[in-house]
């Protein structure tokens, strides 16, 4: 069973990672209906292509941080 230590820094990292998966991919459906993510011939712009890329690694993290603090709880 882990310490009290290990069991705080693994809620941390889950409830960080439960803010991240909550929060990113909504700012990504307001990014998306923005004005600058489409050019005139409805292209993605260069606006979205690194909100995308942002969001996506914000989302990857996100998952190690879970992955980390399940992990945490079970060792």
């Amino acid at each position: 069973m882990p310490d009290a230590v290990g069991i705080v820094g693994a809620v941390l990292l889950l409830v960080g990672a439960a803010f991240s998966l909550l929060v990113w991919p909504t700012f990504l459906r307001r990014i998306a209906k923005d004005e600058r993510a489409r050019d005139a011939h409805g292209r993605p712009t260069r606006f979205l292509t690194v909100h995308v890329v942002l969001i996506t690694i914000a989302l990857l993290i996100a998952i190690a941080q879970a992955v980390a603090g399940i992990w945490w709880l079970i060792d």
